[in-house]
């Protein structure tokens, strides 16, 4: 079996902010397989495209089952591969992502069976970013924010009652980003340096609000997307940490020592691994025990081959897997696959974006949850595919 093409798209969306990267690859036997370049959000979607496409001319001609040699074709062969950022990666993910498609279908088995197994049949699940709200109605703003995200105690108090009548166990709430005054988003000035005495009771205000609302059995992931400094994370989690946080994510910029800085002085578990990519950049937390949950998004961290890798390192020093998935539903096919093999899973993130047809409309199957719980696609690869309708609205690009 040899690759002979590979197609690109950049989706254009109902929602202009989201911009997913999908590609298909094709083979000289008929078979083909999909992947994600998970950056539809920021400002790297088209850089994603690019990337995609100058990995591709690497791989024609190529057995596309020879996904190991492929992998460490593109890390090593490209330059910027090796310690290389989000954009090179997320090329990397897209590619290998569907090469286990390709892998699954031409073996006729589904991809977790291909890595050895699930070990589970039901996967706990969290609703995740109830900032943003939570239900199917899109907000139809060229933002990723809009004046209907939550800024109020009440707003918090109705997505986290809404989310747990659903059958969830777990939510994560980001308590920092939108101004209680107006809803808009906090400046830069309010998001790092030590923190005044407002903005924290602010979030105190905020996290007692949603742990009074849910009870001592829901688990309240803190969601923080880097905003704050080490300094304000510490102060924060300091203030917040009676109220039994699950885990906190992304307190600040990851760094290893930064994250050693504050899993010191907090009692509670961090969180990293959105803006972390390959074992390389993993290792030194491992080593250093400054997080004890990570977050690799199998869409830009180096794709299935890269994270099951990533995955079994931190086995071994007793860390917890939460693969992040902010992305089309393909990510989601992707993750759920690794997380019922490995015997570190923890929880899935299920976004609320997943829940808006301008994102579930991009795949071939609706992938949710029931009760809180996810079922693993049992049919062969991913068990998912691009839709039509995300491929008849694309900008497409052919290599071959």
């Amino acid at each position: 079996m040899k690759i002979t093409k590979v197609e690109v798209f950049e989706v254009q969306t109902r929602r202009p902010a989201w911009r997913p990267i999908l590609c298909r690859i094709y083979t000289d036997e008929g078979v083909y397989g999909d992947g994600e370049a998970a950056l539809a959000y920021g400002t790297a979607a088209p850089a994603a495209a690019g990337m995609i496409r100058d990995l591709a001319k690497l791989i024609i001609g190529m057995d596309p089952l020879d996904n190991e040699v492929i992998w460490d074709k593109l890390y090593k062969a490209t330059f910027w591969g090796q310690n290389g950022g989000p954009v090179v990666f997320a090329g990397i993910s897209a590619l290998d992502i569907a090469l286990w498609d390709i892998k699954g279908k031409a073996f006729n088995a589904p991809i977790y069976k291909l890595l050895g197994g699930k070990r589970r049949d039901n996967l706990r699940t969290y609703a995740s970013q109830l900032q943003f709200g939570w239900g199917d109605v899109c907000r139809n703003s060229v933002e990723l924010s809009a004046p209907h995200d939550a800024y109020k105690l009440s707003d918090y108090v109705e997505n986290a009652k809404k989310a747990v009548a659903e059958g969830y166990d777990c939510i994560k709430i980001d308590f920092f980003t939108f101004c209680p005054a107006d809803g808009h988003r906090l400046n830069d000035e309010d998001r790092t340096r030590l923190l005044p005495p407002a903005k924290v009771q602010m979030v105190v205000d905020r996290v007692a609000a949603v742990r009074e609302a849910v009870g001592p059995n829901v688990d309240i992931i803190m969601e923080n997307h880097s905003y704050l400094d080490a300094q304000g994370a510490v102060q924060i989690g300091r203030a917040v940490q009676k109220y039994n946080i699950f885990y906190f994510e992304e307190p600040n910029t990851p760094t290893p020592k930064t994250a050693k800085f504050i899993c010191d002085k907090l009692e509670m578990p961090i969180a990293h691994g959105e803006r972390v990519y390959s074992r390389w950049q993993y290792a030194p937390y491992f080593e250093e025990q400054s997080i004890q949950v990570i977050q690799p998004d199998l869409g830009n961290c180096g794709g299935i081959t890269e994270g099951k890798k990533i995955c079994d390192m931190a086995y071994v020093y007793d860390i917890s897997v939460q693969a992040h998935v902010c992305a089309s539903p393909l990510s989601t096919a992707a993750a759920l696959h690794l997380e019922a093999v490995i015997p570190n899973f923890v929880i899935h993130e299920h976004h609320v974006f997943n829940l808006h047809d301008y994102n579930r409309e991009l795949c071939t199957v609706d992938l949710q949850p029931t009760n809180g719980k996810f079922k693993v696609p049992e049919g062969p690869g991913l068990g998912a595919e691009i839709s039509p309708w995300a491929i008849e609205h694309s900008i497409k690009y052919t290599v071959e």
